[in-house]
């Protein structure tokens, strides 16, 4: 499908392929469960006192900020909100949003800058749980949470790939489909 003015969105381009938007509705209702899901579970006994707590992305980001953990609230919500959400939001643009090639070009280098930090957010709730395990007065115990998340990253990483693929062959496809004048040619 050709738009007079060269735009044209990967959904035109490619009007039969349901994968795209069916991920990208998992990947959001993945991602909104992840939110809300516990992520880990922590116990903590000291002689009589006990004390138990389950976190949330979103609950952990409101406890240290609570805390007055204002530097590890913000890192802890860019990484663990911010990003995936800018990554999903951006997805939608370069799939439905008619842009130039060269917009969705700029748009999926983006997009593979913010994806080499992904998984952080995983990592860093991982670390949390290695680091509870190892305490002897703490226990943490990771919960549905951590794997809702982890699906729902691993799956927006394969959605960004393939589209990444599809835009990448559209443009090579509209170039060399793209007439070409030369004061050289006999034409």
């Amino acid at each position: 499908v050709r738009v007079p003015s060269g735009k044209v969105s990967l959904m035109e381009r490619h009007p039969r392929n349901v994968f795209v938007p069916l991920a990208l509705f998992a990947v959001t209702v993945l991602f909104l469960l992840a939110l809300s899901l516990p992520l880990m579970h922590a116990k903590q006994q000291f002689l009589w006192k006990r004390w138990e707590n389950a976190y949330s992305a979103w609950s952990g980001v409101v406890a240290l900020w609570e805390q007055n953990e204002l530097a590890l609230a913000a890192v802890l919500f860019i990484f663990c909100i911010v990003f995936p959400l800018v990554k999903l939001t951006a997805l939608a643009v370069i799939w439905f949003v008619r842009l130039a090639d060269e917009d969705r070009e700029k748009l999926l280098h983006w997009l593979e800058v913010l994806g080499k930090w992904s998984m952080l957010d995983v990592f860093v709730v991982a670390i949390l749980i290695v680091l509870g395990k190892l305490g002897p007065l703490a226990q943490v115990e990771p919960r549905a949470g951590v794997y809702v998340f982890a699906a729902a990253i691993l799956l927006s990483m394969l959605r960004t790939v393939y589209v990444t693929l599809l835009a990448r062959q559209s443009h090579r496809v509209t170039k060399e489909s793209t007439p070409r004048f030369s004061i050289f040619s006999d034409s």
